[in-house]
Order: structure tokens, then sequence, then C-alpha cells
């Protein structure tokens, strides 16, 4: 937040932080340069732009008032560098000895009493390439503030200096308003926001299910497992002009296919089945130049894997998630994030971590699209070249599903229980199948 106090979903990401559940996202970042990697400028290059991002540079601070609050604060002995790390990998011992590293890496919780973000240098990739890997704790930014300040450690965009320097002309300033117009205006939000965070609460215990024995729910684990998935976007614009739907419906319908294979290939009964997807949606374009915090909402998506035919679960896709936007981000059964800014710190500290526990009662994964920029991305020079984000793993939840789409790609990151999930690459090949199965429907 602009004063420095987290807000209530803030709040809520640091009660369900724990061993287990270490609530950082992360992305896995690849770079083809143009000749040899200088190990040494790019470190010193990295800890240069992380010193300039204000956001990198604090740490979190308990507040007595409110009791159970935070506020982010300059760390006096900030010090890049300690957060910036080098690997190299070898093909030697692991078939993709990238993911092996990350999921060791991304695995391991960070320090809560520092800034809360861990860069590393991985080089040792195919054909000269190097990777950086970034975590940042879900306390800090959505996937939208977090490539807002991922995009600070890149080369400068063309022209992005000059967007950044232009303050906003003031337009048709209002008048100033007296004690009584700003005393009705917290009353009306007071009451806006108590209805707001009933009708939430009254589409969640509508939409909960019985306690499910989800596939893809499983005891919490300290051991994760990292998979890459890299589609063509051209497929994806071939099955929206062929069957309708926007760019995010085909997503989930390659999602929905992906998993009924997997599941299935795991001895898992896929007919006449759903799975749930929370489906985080940004609200940050309600709050024109905050980039500090989480800004979020969401909806709650049906994945159809209980249907054989691909065009099939597209419709079904295309009809939950229209329903879902019908209901609104505001006050749908997804909008969690609405519910929890609506909350004081002392009942997340009361009640946030034992509610997180009760996730699969709402849904079994999550999907989350990080937006992109349209424009190529470098880093000293060297082309990005893959950008895979991870989401974290709420309790008892087996997978995460994020996506980014750059350039002419599609990138997938999965984050899975590393105990409950020993075959992440059938699941890698499952989406392959899945997008190529909607892509033939096309012909």
């Amino acid at each position: 937040m602009l004063d420095g106090r987290l807000s209530g979903l803030d709040v809520a990401f640091l009660c369900l932080e724990g061993e287990r559940t270490p609530m950082h996202m992360g992305a896995v970042v690849t770079f083809e340069p143009g000749g040899p990697v200088d190990t040494e400028r790019l470190t010193l290059l990295l800890a240069a732009r992380a010193a300039r991002i204000p956001q990198l540079r604090k740490h979190i601070r308990p507040t007595l008032l409110p009791p159970g609050g935070a506020v982010w604060v300059d760390d006096p002995g900030f010090d890049p560098a300690e957060h910036l790390h080098l690997h190299h990998v070898s093909s030697l011992y692991e078939p993709d000895p990238l993911a092996a590293f990350a999921s060791l890496w991304i695995a391991e919780p960070l320090d809560m009493s520092r800034p809360l973000w861990d860069l590393c240098l991985v080089t040792g990739l195919p054909g000269g390439r190097f990777a950086v890997l970034l975590k940042l704790h879900h306390a800090l930014a959505d996937g939208a503030g977090a490539f807002t300040i991922g995009s600070g450690l890149l080369d400068e965009l063309p022209g992005a200096r000059a967007v950044r320097a232009t303050s906003p002309k003031p337009v048709g300033a209002k008048p100033a308003r007296g004690a009584l117009g700003l005393l009705k205006d917290g009353v009306s939000t007071v009451l806006t926001q108590a209805a707001e965070g009933a009708s939430i609460a009254s589409s969640m215990l509508r939409a909960a299910r019985p306690y499910p024995a989800s596939p893809i729910s499983a005891p919490d684990a300290d051991e994760r497992s990292l998979g890459f998935v890299r589609l063509d976007l051209a497929d994806l614009r071939r099955v929206r002009k062929a069957h309708g739907g926007t760019t995010n419906d085909v997503l989930l319908a390659i999602v929905a296919g992906a998993l009924r294979d997997w599941l299935i290939n795991r001895g898992h009964r896929a007919d006449d089945r759903t799975l749930r997807a929370l489906i985080p949606v940004s609200v940050r374009a309600r709050h024109p130049g905050s980039t500090d915090g989480n800004q979020l909402s969401g909806y709650l998506c049906d994945l159809p894997i209980g249907l054989t035919d691909p065009v099939a679960r597209l419709r079904a896709v295309r009809r939950s998630m229209n329903h879902a936007k019908a209901q609104g981000t505001a006050t749908g059964p997804g909008a969690f994030g609405v519910l929890a800014n609506r909350l004081p710190a002392p009942v997340h500290r009361l009640a946030t971590r034992a509610a997180g526990r009760a996730a699969p009662l709402l849904f079994d994964t999550v999907v989350t699209n990080v937006p992109m920029p349209g424009g190529p991305l470098t880093l000293d020079g060297a082309r990005l070249r893959e950008i895979y984000p991870l989401v974290p793993l709420p309790p008892h939840q087996a997978l995460g599903i994020a996506i980014s789409l750059y350039r002419d790609s599609v990138h997938i990151g999965l984050q899975a229980n590393g105990e409950a999930v020993a075959d992440l690459g059938s699941l890698r090949d499952a989406f392959a199948k899945s997008t190529a199965t909607l892509v033939d429907t096309c012909a």
C-alpha cells in the first residue's frame, strides 16, 4: 500500500505461510545471449537494478495497532547481494537440469525477517543460454505487480523512461467536500463494503461442496516438482477462430483435457466429473497508479474433465466462465481477495490459516494468467526466450498452474506437491496432446 500498511489480503497471505505451504510466487526465465555469459557482470547488474526497486528494499514489521497488522519498512541493512545466488547446472545426471534445480529452489521458504525475495542466476543450459529464477512473496504483490517489479531487473523498454517520467495532469478536479459530506461518504463506504462482504460470503457458502475426495488434493509436503510446457500461440488463435470464445477459454479447455488424460493414466475415474479451478482476476485497473500489494478477485470455473469431446469441453468452459463473469468479481464466490480486504488483521491472524485448509471445499487447483507485454524483452542484451510463472500451492492443493503469453508462445509453469505428484512429466505430455486434439477439430 502507498502508506506502507499491508492490506487484509496481504496479511492473509502472511497467515497462510508455513514450512510446507510457502506463499511465494516464482518465475523461471531463460535468456539467449549473443556470446559467452559473463556471470560477474550479470550478478553486479542484477544487484544494482534490484537496489533501485523500492519494494525489494523493504521488510515486514508487525504493528501494535491494529493488532495483527503489519507495515512495510525499509531494511536498514539491505544488501541486494544477500538475495542473489549463482548456480551452474549439468545435464550429465538430469534430463532436465533446470527443472530439477528449480524444484529444489522453489521449495525453500523465504526468510520472513528479511525483504521477501530471492534471485538465482543459473548457467550451464544448452546452447549457452542462462536462466534467472525469481521468488516474490505473495504478500508483496499479485501476478501483475510481480511482473512490474521483475521488469525492473530487465533492460529498459524503448520509451519506458518517458512514460514513467510523465505525471498525469489533473482533469476536472472536484471541489473539497465539507465535514458532513465526508461523513456521509464514510458511512456509505462502510455500508457498501459490509453488503459486499456478506454477498461474497453467501456466494461462497452456496458454492461449497461436500468435503471432496479430489484426485489432486493431498497432505502438505516439503517437496516440490516443477514442469514447463511451451505451446504455440498460433494454435490457440486457430481454435478461437474455429470455435469462438476467448484465449483464456481455450487455455482452460486445454487444461481440462490435459488433466483428464493425466488422471486417467494415473488410474483415476474422469467420466461425469469436474474439477473446479480458481481463476485469479486482477482489479488493479480500479486503483490506477498503485503498484504495491495484492489487488485481486477471482472466478470459480468448472473444468469438464468428464467430457471426451474437446469441443464440448471448450463450450462447457465458456458457459462456466460466462456464468462466473455474470456474477462479477465483486460479489461472486471466487471473490476471496475482495472479502479478505474487508476483514481486519486480527481476524486473519485467528482464522485465515484454518480457513485456508478448507480451500478444497471450493476449488481443486489454481489456474492463473500472468500478463506480459507484447514487445521483446532483454537482460544485458540477451533475448528473453521463455518465461514460466509459478503460483504457490494453497493448503491441501497438489497442483498449481500459471500461464504467460509472450510473443508467439504460451508458457505454462506447473508446480506440484513433490510427494503426491511423482509423474509430472506425463502431465507435460498431456498438455501437448490436449492442444493437438483441440487443433485437429479446426480442420
